[in-house]
């Protein structure tokens, strides 16, 4: 009796972990913007209970969350560089790139405003008028979107910061938050996408000084992995999710969210 008890209780346990083993669920490389907003706490039960698939999210740089995809660690990307975005399905890696929403970058700094920037809509000028005077800038430095961007203008701008690196530039290797906490302890500019920013709390004295020049765009885009380069991925639940971002449905939802009465993203994936 003993006998068939303990057989039935094993058949039991690997009948419960073969139906867990099969819950549906995928893991989403991430920027850390989306997360530190608050949006996936928002979007993701509404998908969940919808399809029953569970998203698990992993928030680093963009950089970063590249390479965690192309060692096949995720199975869906959601990040914000275009050009490395596109280099990633151009290698293989992605089935497919599209477009999911924006919004933009801000440069924000102390109230005594060193380098006189408030109010400059012109990023490149304010970024010159920045290293010209000497005034503190706390970069990420950690390969990120926000990084990415970054270098791009102070090249535009024909800057190179890293000359001076340790000086007046800071680069702190660090996630957006940190670099904010950092930059804000130290006195310095920070540039940070503006989701982050209106979803930051330790605010202090700081404020945005530096907006809308189109330079300041940020795009955010949607790519499954490939299964042909990836075969361990679930490539059918990551096109789930990625067709529900993409629907009418996910794109209200992703229009619908704010913190403090602002709309953080908005929703511009191509029409169906």
């Amino acid at each position: 009796m003993q006998v068939k008890i303990f057989g039935a209780a094993t058949v039991a346990l690997v009948l419960a972990g073969t139906a867990w083993a099969q819950e549906p669920s995928i893991i989403v490389q991430s920027t850390t913007s989306t997360a530190n907003s608050g949006l996936y706490d928002d979007l993701l039960p509404m998908f969940e209970e919808e399809t029953g698939i569970r998203v698990n999210v992993v928030a680093v740089g963009t950089g970063q969350a590249i390479k965690n995809a192309e060692n096949c660690d995720g199975d869906l990307l959601l990040v914000h560089a275009k050009a490395s975005e596109q280099e990633f399905v151009e290698a293989g890696f992605g089935t497919e790139r599209t477009d999911l929403m924006y919004n933009d970058f801000v440069i924000v700094g102390p109230e005594d405003d060193p380098a006189d920037v408030s109010g400059m809509e012109d990023v490149g000028a304010a970024l010159s008028q920045i290293a010209e005077t000497g005034a503190l800038f706390a970069s990420r430095g950690d390969d990120s979107g926000t990084h990415k961007k970054e270098v791009s203008l102070w090249s535009d701008a024909s800057v190179d910061p890293t000359e001076a690196s340790g000086d007046w530039y800071r680069e702190t290797g660090s996630g957006m938050g940190a670099t904010l906490n950092a930059g804000i302890g130290m006195g310095a500019y920070v540039m940070t996408d503006r989701a982050t920013w209106i979803s930051f709390d330790n605010k202090q004295d700081y404020e945005i000084r530096v907006e809308g020049d189109e330079d300041l765009f940020n795009q955010y885009g949607v790519i499954p992995v490939s299964p042909e380069k990836c075969p361990s991925v679930n490539a059918e639940a990551a096109q789930t999710f990625a067709d529900w971002l993409l629907s009418d449905d996910g794109q209200d939802a992703i229009g619908a969210y704010k913190v403090a009465d602002q709309q953080l993203f908005f929703p511009n994936a191509p029409e169906n």
